[in-house]
């Protein structure tokens, strides 16, 4: 008999000891479009001639796209006496799971939201008893679960930029908790909000500084802007990754945009400490998470690892510009709604977002 597994246990799992063997069982190009990173892709209607494919010293879970081909596979292999788990609801419940690290800055706590499926990564910042939220996704009930679990209002709700792979969550979690939303009118939005200005500082409880920029870093969108938290974490959006930078193509002026997120990198964020950490908004598939750190690495490290932050700025633009992957088939819809400009309803949009997100290019 096979067991049924929640998609937070797998979560959890997922980059520890006990991380399971994780089996695709729909079809290759289902799978190659979106899968859970480092799955083995086997369509169930191969498994019986493919079962030595899979171990036999390790839990196997077996994953589709809802559940149902998944739980089909689990019956096959429960019969040769591996142990198996089925993943609850597949791809579409692994879309939703979260899970949340908290990092300590001084007398700042700073908790990395991750929406594993997505690879969206969103952040809460508190001291004493308030908070501010940076890139929440649309599900605002797990901002206000972390805050509520540290004690914190949240008064003030800021995006990175006009994200185009996701659904942003800042104008209801905005809504619902009374706290004042921050953007950066370099990009467009059509609804209420307070510009921001760059060198803005807004002030935790206690005196402790968090600079909204100073770090206006156009390049991705026009508005991009990076945060930094009490001289010590930089929320970089998605100007700068673990494992790359942003894309500069998604407004169909790539060379432009490449160039300025050339200078927003190097006039701007590369001029912090070695010992800056980069909290950014996105991980991609080659990004190991594990449950009990964060994603993301000093600057000093990032200097030394991404190969494309020492180029020069012809250099640069030509490899952003040549190594960017097609963009989004839904980032035109996704963009109009978080602009403020879509009818489209809420229930079309979130599947919309189903998949991975496009935003970097990888170094």
């Amino acid at each position: 008999m096979y067991r049924d597994l929640d998609v937070a246990e797998l979560a959890a799992r997922l980059g520890t000891a006990d991380e399971p063997f994780v089996l695709d069982v729909r079809e290759p190009a289902e799978c190659a479009a979106w899968a859970i990173p480092g799955a083995t892709n086997v369509p169930v209607g191969q498994l019986a001639a493919r079962v030595d494919e899979v171990p036999v010293d390790r839990e196997v879970v077996t994953v589709c796209a809802s559940g149902s081909r998944s739980a089909t596979a689990a019956e096959i292999l429960s019969g040769t006496g591996r142990r198996v788990a089925n993943l609850v609801g597949g791809m579409a419940a692994w879309a939703g799971v979260y899970d949340a690290v908290t990092m300590e800055f001084g007398d700042v706590r700073v908790v990395q939201v991750r929406r594993r499926g997505k690879g969206c990564l969103s952040y809460v910042v508190g001291v004493g008893d308030t908070a501010f939220v940076v890139d929440p996704s649309a599900d605002v009930d797990v901002y206000r679960q972390v805050a509520e679990e540290h004690g914190w209002t949240v008064t003030r709700v800021f995006d990175t930029h006009l994200h185009a792979d996701h659904l942003s969550g800042a104008r209801d979690l905005s809504a619902v908790t009374g706290a004042s939303l921050h953007l950066n009118p370099a990009d467009a939005f059509e609804f209420p909000y307070v510009p921001l200005r760059d060198g803005d500082a807004f002030e935790l409880p206690g005196g402790v500084s968090f600079r909204v920029a100073a770090m206006h870093t156009p390049g991705h969108t026009r508005g991009s802007t990076v945060y930094v938290v009490a001289e010590r974490a930089v929320l970089t959006g998605d100007t700068l990754f673990v494992e790359g930078v942003g894309r500069p193509d998604l407004a169909d002026r790539a060379v432009e945009f490449a160039h300025s997120l050339y200078h927003s990198l190097h006039d701007k964020v590369l001029c912090l400490a070695d010992e800056a950490v980069v909290l950014p908004g996105h991980y991609g598939d080659d990004v190991v998470v594990r449950p009990d750190r964060p994603v993301a690495a000093t600057l000093g490290e990032l200097r030394s690892a991404l190969e494309p932050l020492g180029f020069d700025e012809d250099a640069f633009v030509s490899w952003a510009t040549a190594a960017a992957v097609p963009r989004p088939p839904n980032y035109v819809e996704i963009v109009q709604a978080n602009s403020g400009r879509s009818a489209v309803p809420l229930a079309v949009l979130r599947s919309l977002e189903l998949g991975p997100n496009r935003c970097a290019v990888s170094a």
